[in-house]
């Protein structure tokens, strides 16, 4: 028997489904991903901590759950919202369902309502907190319900939440790289991985001599979830480290590294979820196809009395989507240039960090 379920949102809309995956409640920001696949990817992408995910095409779990496409091990998301779950999937990679899947890592979600009316409601209004009732209870008065969700506090931790709390490598045999953890989806690694950089993943705190004592060639910034202003010690820690080796931020490590530099950050009406936003290199002027996952945005006229300029801009509203310093051998970018899922237009930003480094050896081999 099909279980019923009510996503409740804090301006009093309701919709009523059929329940999948965990049958808890469960209460997050409500907002909407545009990528047509990739669905394990967005699930299992530490970005989404708290999150619960709408999945904009109507169809998903129709290739199931493989065992390639984690990005992390354990999703931290908060519910995912579709209009139609595929109970049997149709791959020679699938080895469950995300329905199954959903149930393993107790995720609530909910499938059978209007997802394009949820997803216009969210692009007009923006992000809204929800609740996923337990599956099959009747909500006797909705008003409460939205009563409890206005005035729930959401959890700013959400970067304590996913990052690794010890150090542990990921080895090669290239240049040694510091990869601070604040969400990280593994595909970063994959790709520092293939241009054999020896690795060691740091927790979002670690201190600037824990991460100076392991003599980096290189330090990434990874993606990761909520306000970069929620993480003050990171703020601290990345200006400090400017100037001691080449920086190279991705997403939410964007935000920091911008912050670092004394620029701000605001939060966008719609943030960009989805494989499928274009942003323009200004540098070239090719327009790429990125993948990204983020409410939030580099302040562009704060930029003003730093030493960024601006690389990158988004092309559907015009915001920042790149910086570099003119100072200090670092660069960042609001999008993933490993994808995983979308396009890999942008993959090449891996080779000009690992160019970055070389160049910066040499420089400090020629003033020895």
């Amino acid at each position: 028997m099909m279980k019923k379920r009510m996503l409740i949102l804090e301006d009093g809309t309701t919709f009523e489904g059929i329940a999948f995956g965990s049958e808890a409640a469960s209460i997050g920001e409500t907002v909407f991903s545009t990528g047509m696949t990739g669905y394990q990817e967005t699930i299992s992408n530490p970005s989404n901590c708290g999150e619960i995910v709408v999945m904009t095409y109507p169809l998903v779990g129709n290739y199931g759950i493989n065992r390639d496409d984690f990005e992390s091990i354990e999703p931290a998301m908060n519910g995912l919202v579709v209009r139609e779950l595929a109970k049997e999937p149709s791959n020679f990679r699938s080895g469950m369902t995300l329905g199954d899947l959903l149930i393993q890592k107790s995720i609530p979600g909910i499938e059978g309502i209007d997802t394009r009316k949820l997803t216009r409601l969210l692009r007009d209004k923006g992000p809204l907190k929800g609740i996923l009732t337990t599956a099959g209870e009747e909500i006797s008065d909705v008003e409460e319900v939205v009563h409890q969700v206005k005035n729930t506090v959401l959890p700013t931790d959400q970067v304590a939440q996913v990052s690794t709390k010890r150090p542990y490598p990921s080895p090669g045999r290239g240049k040694k790289v510091i990869l601070i953890d604040y969400g990280l989806k593994h595909g970063i690694l994959r790709e520092l991985n293939k241009r054999d950089c020896d690795v060691i993943v740091m927790p979002y705190n670690a201190s600037v001599e824990e991460i100076n004592s392991l003599f980096p060639d290189g330090i990434v910034l990874s993606n990761g979830p909520g306000n970069p202003a929620d993480i003050q010690v990171a703020v601290e820690t990345i200006q400090a480290l400017l100037g001691t080796a080449p920086i190279f931020g991705i997403g939410l490590g964007h935000q920091l590294l911008a912050l670092a530099s004394g620029a701000k950050v605001l939060k966008l009406k719609n943030g960009h979820r989805g494989s499928n936003h274009p942003v323009k290199d200004l540098a070239t002027g090719r327009t790429e196809l990125t993948a990204q996952n983020h409410g939030y945005a580099v302040d562009e006229a704060s930029l003003e009395g730093t030493d960024l300029k601006i690389t990158h801009k988004a092309l559907n509203d015009d915001s920042i989507s790149g910086i570099e310093s003119t100072a200090h051998a670092a660069f960042s970018v609001q999008f993933y240039p490993e994808a995983s899922p979308g396009p890999e237009d942008s993959n090449h930003l891996f080779d000009r960090f690992s160019e970055l480094m070389i160049t910066d050896s040499r420089k400090e081999q020629f003033n020895a």
